[in-house]
């Protein structure tokens, strides 16, 4: 027994020692790689923020440190096969590999999502503080994360849309120019002055204070309607909320129905004609009403 022991003793000696060297060299080599990894992620936090320097989802450390952990994860795998254990290590990632395809498909919408929060940041289609329309939710962005945009609706409610479904389906940026283009239809009478209605109009518009005369106003007559001309009238007005917008509507359909008023211009409405002749119409109080009593 005492033979053995001195022999396993001696052969644990002569291990250690040849494997002594191996051990230095490899923590060398992670010592090594851990520091240029340091560099590298202050190196990417650096540029990032040169190159995005309104970062909406602080996202710069993430990155960088994607950046250190792939150099780290390096010279780990160096040492591993300097020490002889790269085999083993492979066995477990081969483990570890089917165990991240199941993961990958359980958070597949997750990983969407962040991804396209790193498109978000990157190409910057809006930012906090304006007025979008993502998948049919409209309001005031509060707050870009990773995985959702969180909007304010006019309404009140707050509303998280996954930031997958900006680049899934269209969204709409509503204060990407600082203004934007009303469009109201309506219609008058046919006996109302068609150039002096569109006089009014225009007249009208350009007194209001939300209107961007430079823009310009654009003034159509669409359709002869059943009961009416119908016109269309567009005009901008600056836009830094949705109450610019309504402020813009409500003045103008105000100014024009008084102004119309007070030039008797006829508003209309359906006006339905009853034919009782074979050409055109004949007025009921033209003719003698006989109403026959008889039963």
């Amino acid at each position: 027994m005492i033979d053995n022991i001195t022999r396993i003793w001696q052969e644990f000696q002569q291990n250690i020692l040849e494997h002594i060297p191996k051990v230095v060299l490899a923590l060398i080599i992670v010592i090594l790689f851990a520091l240029v990894a340091s560099g590298v992620k202050k190196i990417c936090i650096n540029i990032y923020r040169k190159a995005f320097k309104e970062n909406y989802l602080n996202i710069e450390r993430i990155i960088a440190s994607l950046f250190y952990a792939l150099f780290f994860a390096t010279g780990i795998l160096l040492a591993l096969h300097i020490l002889g254990l790269d085999k083993p290590f492979e066995k477990l990632l081969a483990g570890a590999g089917v165990v991240g395809i199941i993961a990958g498909f359980a958070l597949k919408d997750i990983a969407s999502n962040m991804f396209s929060g790193l498109l978000v940041d990157l190409q910057r289609p809006y930012k906090v503080g304006d007025w979008v329309e993502i998948d049919g939710k409209y309001g005031v962005v509060l707050d870009i994360s990773w995985l959702t945009t969180k909007i304010k609706t006019v309404p009140g409610q707050e509303v998280f849309v996954p930031n997958q479904i900006i680049y899934n389906g269209t969204f709409t940026n509503y204060s990407s120019w600082g203004k934007r283009r009303i469009i109201l239809k309506s219609g008058v009478s046919y006996g109302d002055d068609l150039e002096h209605v569109r006089a009014v109009a225009l007249d009208e518009v350009q007194k209001i204070e939300e209107y961007l005369p430079e823009e310009g106003i654009d003034f159509y007559f669409t359709d002869i309607g059943g009961s009416t001309y119908d016109f269309m009238l567009r005009y901008w007005v600056k836009f830094e909320s949705n109450d610019d917008f309504c402020k813009g509507m409500n003045d103008v359909i105000m100014r024009i129905k008084k102004r119309f008023e007070q030039e008797n211009i006829s508003i209309a409405y359906p006006v339905t004609t009853l034919d009782f002749g074979v050409k055109g119409g004949v007025n009921l109080f033209d003719k003698n009403i006989n109403v026959n009593s008889k039963k």
